[in-house]
């Protein structure tokens, strides 16, 4: 399959599973629907709550599994992962620093800021503790480090929580959920989510010079520090903003590259576009679901849902990839 009709069938896959998040559900509503002025219900139930909705997932899910291609293809390896190497949980940390702390309410950007200095940081520690030419041993175990610190100073945040309400809010804050998107969280996340894009689609050429070798990368003009450094700002935008608005949502960058990775021949670089495409579906099709399963008062929650199915696809590659080792 070639790369054009590759990300060809992603796009419209993500168009046709978008309209059917928009219309579908109870009270759904007519197309036409999106274009009344009048004020009718079903009107504003579709412009403001569904389309944001949507968008917001659109813009998460590709951010993440660019996110998630960029590492994997920096770190050679298939395990990588925001979630699981701990930036997810870095950046949940600096936004629930943020909210415990009210700095939420000082301006608008707070929040986001926040999470995407918590998530550059956990980026750089991962990168400080590994070291270069990490194997998969080494990144796992230092995303274990980076991911029970983060854990740890969360915990401790929640623990020191001045009352349940504050707690209870923080605790449904990480679960990562799109219950409350609107177009005040699509204003936020787009633009970080969108410039963090923007950093990491040009590393496609870095990425497959490094699948070579450091030695053949810097041979063919490849800077590895201004490489690494471009990681971590992209990296820590597009996985800073995405937890911002929606909490901590795991495993779209560990699933969605390993599943496209052997339709684009292996190459690191051809893997971005096709991942950012396909965490898109993912997370909007993960997302109806939740919204159609969940039940008065009983909400199941995106992050929730996304560990159910990535959790076992990771202990399943870990386990691949014992197998195929000589």
């Amino acid at each position: 399959m070639t790369h054009l009709r590759l990300n060809g069938l992603l796009l419209v896959a993500l168009v046709l599973v978008s309209l059917v998040a928009i219309f579908a559900g109870s009270g759904g509503a007519a197309p036409a629907a999106l274009f009344d002025t009048g004020g009718a219900l079903d009107a504003l139930v579709l412009r403001e709550l569904r389309l944001p909705r949507v968008l917001l997932g659109v813009l998460i899910g590709a951010g993440l599994g660019a996110a998630g291609a960029v590492l994997q293809g920096f770190f050679r390896n298939p395990l990588a992962d925001p979630g699981v190497i701990g930036v997810s949980a870095s950046a949940g940390l600096g936004a629930v620093i943020c909210l415990y702390f009210g700095l939420s309410a000082s301006f608008a950007l707070a929040l986001p800021l926040a999470g995407v200095s918590g998530a550059a940081l956990g980026v750089a520690s991962l990168f400080l503790i590994a070291g270069r030419g990490a194997t998969a041993t080494t990144l796992i175990l230092a995303g274990v480090a980076v991911n029970a610190t983060a854990g740890a100073v969360t915990a401790l945040l929640m623990n020191l929580a001045p009352n349940p309400w504050a707690l209870a809010e923080i605790a449904y804050w990480l679960m990562g959920s799109l219950n409350d998107a609107s177009w005040t969280e699509v204003g936020f996340a787009a633009p970080v989510i969108l410039a963090g894009l923007m950093v990491l689609a040009p590393l496609a050429r870095g990425l497959d010079a490094l699948g070579l070798g450091e030695e053949t990368a810097r041979s063919l003009g490849i800077g590895l520090g201004r490489l690494r450094l471009a990681v971590i700002l992209g990296t820590a935008l597009v996985v800073g903003g995405g937890v911002a608005v929606a909490g901590a949502i795991g495993f779209v960058g560990l699933v969605v590259p390993h599943i496209l990775r052997p339709l684009v021949e292996h190459r690191p670089g051809a893997l971005i576009l096709p991942s950012a495409l396909g965490g898109a579906v993912l997370i909007v099709l993960a997302d109806l679901v939740t919204r159609l399963l969940s039940g008065p008062g009983i909400p199941l929650y995106l992050g929730v849902l996304t560990a159910l199915i990535g959790a076992p696809f990771f202990l399943w590659l870990v386990r691949h990839s014992q197998r195929r080792a000589p």
